[in-house]
Formats: structure tokens, C-alpha cells, sequence
């Protein structure tokens, strides 16, 4: 799927292949002959291949959940039978009573007085999940609820979370599909950050005119540390 632009005008890793986009079929294909090739890598260096992570971003609206549902359902289905585990970003927003801190310590900047941009997920839960799929360990997939307190959302009980690798479940997971608007993005340098929102005052065009410099910048910084995050994607659609 094509990239997205987020309120610090960041950009995917330029050290991905090329993305592919949303016809599910062209996507299995690729999928496959991508797996095959991590495993093919990892077996000639000697190492037992760990699971191969998927990321897909687009625009909200775009398809991603139905790509990866997709996706995830012909992996999991004869003849190839991979065990697959899917994360959508979201999964990972921070609690309420952490984003309602993060929202009033920050009063001014508006985009963190919701949840959605970065600064406003659990890097470190995401890190934890990934790190214990990556070694085929138990791990449970978070859940988040966008319905509760009134659509202001919170993190579901751990006991609804689904379990993956559980001791005696036979195969560990193969493949992590992870989704979100913003999956594979990095960070802007200081200077063509603010060279961006200087050219959105003089043009008006877009959102970055309407917020303070400040404000970008911050969730700018925000978005460095998703990098512990997209280290772990090999391949992003």
C-alpha cells in the first residue's frame, strides 16, 4: 500500500522493497516468495529462521484490515498451513488513564489530545510482544476497545488477549502481519521539519499550518522510537 503522510510529514524505511499493493492475490504471491527467502537467509547463515515479519500501512479507509484478514487466512489454510499471528497498531494505544495524562500534560498541542498519532501507543508493549514472537515464545496479543468510555477507547482486559505459543499448542508462529497507518514510518530531520511547516504557512495547504512548530516536533521525536518497532518488519506492503 502506498505510504500516508503523518503530522510530521514522515515517510516509510527507504531500505524496504518496493511496496506491493492491494489485490490480495498479487500480496499472497509476494508473501510467499518473501518467506521463502527470509528462510532460504536465515538457513544459510546457520540459524534456525525466526518468524517473518509483514508490515502494511495506508490511509484509514484504504483496506488494511481486509488485506491483512486476507492475507492472514490464505497463510493459515492449506496447502501452506503457516501458523500467523496479526497485530493492527491500534492494539497498542496507550490506556486511557495514560492517554488522558499524556493529553493533559501537553494541553496545547493538539494532536495528542486524542489517541492516533505517535505519542500516543505502548512502544514498549509492542517491543515485548515482538521480541517474545521473534524467539517463539508465549506471548499474548493485545486488544483495544475504541467503543469504551464513549468512543474515548481503553486497553482490553489481558484475560481476552489472544495466546500465541503457548506451551503444548504445536506449531509456534511462522508470520507476524502488522498493520497501522503509520507502520514503517520515520521520522524528519529537525531542519526539513521545520522547512516543511514553513512552507505549509506560506501555502495553507494541509494540516501542518494549523499546529505550532512545537507540537510537530514533538510528535516527530515521538515517531524515532517506532523504530524499535519497524527494525523487526522485513518486508512492508
Amino acid at each position: 500500500m502506498a505510504s500516508t503522510t503523518s503530522a510530521a510529514s514522515t515517510t516509510p524505511s527507504v531500505s524496504m522493497p518496493e511496496p506491493v499493493y492491494t489485490n490480495p492475490a498479487h500480496c499472497i504471491s509476494f508473501v510467499l516468495e518473501q518467506l521463502q527467502l527470509h528462510r532460504q537467509q536465515k538457513r544459510r547463515a546457520g540459524a534456525d529462521p525466526p518468524p517473518f515479519f509483514l508490515g502494511v500501512n495506508g490511509v484509514q479507509g484504504v483496506g488494511k484490515t481486509t488485506l491483512v484478514s486476507a492475507i492472514a487466512a490464505t497463510l493459515r489454510s492449506p496447502p501452506h498451513s503457516l501458523p500467523t499471528a496479526v497485530l493492527s497498531i491500534d492494539d497498542l494505544y496507550l490506556p486511557r488513564a495514560a492517554q488522558t495524562l499524556l493529553a493533559s500534560s501537553h494541553p496545547l498541542n493538539a494532536l495528542v489530545q486524542h489517541r492516533g498519532e505517535p505519542g500516543t501507543h505502548d512502544i514498549a508493549l509492542g517491543v515485548s510482544l515482538f521480541c517474545a514472537l521473534k524467539a517463539h515464545q508465549h506471548a499474548k496479543i493485545p486488544a483495544y476497545d475504541k467503543s469504551a468510555y464513549n468512543g474515548q477507547g481503553d486497553r482490553m482486559d489481558e484475560g481476552v488477549w489472544e495466546e500465541v505459543n503457548a506451551p503444548g499448542s504445536g506449531a509456534k508462529v511462522q508470520v507476524v502481519l502488522f498493520e497501522g497507518w503509520c507502520v514503517g514510518f520515520r521520522a524528519l530531520g529537525s531542519k526539513e521539519l521545520r522547512l516543511k511547516w514553513e512552507e505549509a504557512q506560506e501555502s495553507k495547504e494541509g494540516t501542518l499550518w494549523k499546529h505550532r512548530l512545537e507540537d510537530l516536533q514533538f510528535i516527530n521525536d515521538k515517531l524515532r522510537g517506532y523504530d524499535a518497532l519497524t527494525e523487526y518488519v522485513f518486508v512492508d506492503l
